[in-house]
Order: C-alpha cells, then structure tokens, then sequence
C-alpha cells in the first residue's frame, strides 16, 4: 500500500535534500523521541542554529518526517512501498535508504508507541430494558407516559460496569435515527480509508 503524502507534507520533507545524512538521521531520532515525550521547542532552536535555518522549517522538517514514519508503521507499509512512496518525493538514491533504513529500525517502537496512546475505550458486554407507562396521577386522571429504562452492562480492562440510563421514547428514536445514519455514514469510501488507517 503507498503512502498518499499531502502536499503540506511533500513542503515540510523538502528541506531533508538540504542537509547532511547524519542530520537526517538525527531528525529520525527526534521524531521518534516527538512521538514518545512530544514537541520540544529547544531540540528545535539549537537544530536551527547550527544548521542556520528558522527554527519552524526545523519543526516542520520533523513533524514531516514523524508523519512520514508513523503512517507508515501504523499501515505496517512494506520496504518495496515504502521506497516507492519516498520515490515520488524527488530524492537522491542515499536519502531514500537512509529513510528507508529509520523506518525499517523505528518501525517495532513507533508501533508500540501509538498502541501505548490509544484510547481505551469501554465495550459493550449486555442490555436490559424496562418500558414504564403511568397511565394516571392524582392530579391527572388520564395521561399517558412512557419512559425506557436502560441497564447498560460494559466492561473496560476486564473490569464490568454498569450504567442507567432513563430516556422518553422520542428522545431514544431520536437516538436511534443518529445511530442508522452514522452506520450509513461508516459505509461510504472516506470512512473506510480513514478506519484502514486508524487500524
């Protein structure tokens, strides 16, 4: 699978070309480390002095070269892919296998970090339901009013929970409709790319 590179991304790489092959390597070091610890403005400005650049070419240089990295791990990209997704970037032979090789070297820990920083979310495990309908007050002889109960049962961590949940008919319905239309939603083509790539 090719990387698809914005052209926002292809700007911040062209500043790699620019540089030595031990400041690109540096660079891959600083975007794992992006990854793991997040942005550090310093690493930044002292980059930038000595290669005489603006510190935010430096950052986006990084960031460009992070993204580059962590979409590839993420997709667990092959090498032949990877070379052919580098190649349309316009570098020399040398830069597409350094970027090859950090890539090859990063990839294990880039996945293991982006697993470390996804959310856990809870998973549904059971539901049960009660429909209660007062059909008349002291005050009011004759009145109808509906209202679901919902016992929702989750578990996060192998750990259960429960929820409850009291809603009127026209609030779940409601509920309902929103849910059939994000499941609609989830089938066009923008969705399932994005949840390839989440995956």
């Amino acid at each position: 699978m090719l990387l698809d590179l914005s052209e926002e991304h292809k700007e911040h790489l062209a500043f790699l070309p620019q540089v030595d092959a031990a400041v690109v390597a540096e660079f891959g070091r600083i975007a794992v480390e992006f990854l793991r610890r997040g942005s550090n403005p310093k690493i930044y400005e002292g980059a930038a002095r000595k290669l005489s650049v603006s510190s935010e070419t430096i950052q986006h240089g990084v960031e460009g070269l992070t993204y580059l990295l962590t979409e590839s791990s993420k997709l667990m990209v092959s090498e032949l892919d990877f070379q052919d997704s580098v190649f349309v970037l316009g570098f020399s032979e040398e830069l597409n296998k350094l970027l090859l090789q950090l890539y090859l070297d990063n990839r294990k820990e880039i996945r293991t970090i982006l697993s470390e920083l996804a959310p856990d979310f809870p998973s549904y495990h059971n539901l049960e339901w009660r429909l209660d309908v007062q059909l008349a007050s002291r005050s009011l002889r004759q009145q109808i009013k509906p209202s679901l109960t919902l016992k929702l049962h989750l578990s996060q961590n192998g750990e259960p929970s429960t929820t409850v949940l009291q809603t009127d008919p026209a609030t779940l319905l409601h509920l309902v409709q929103q849910l059939e239309q994000a499941l609609e939603e989830m089938k066009t083509n923008h969705c399932r790319r994005v949840v390839r790539n989440i995956k």
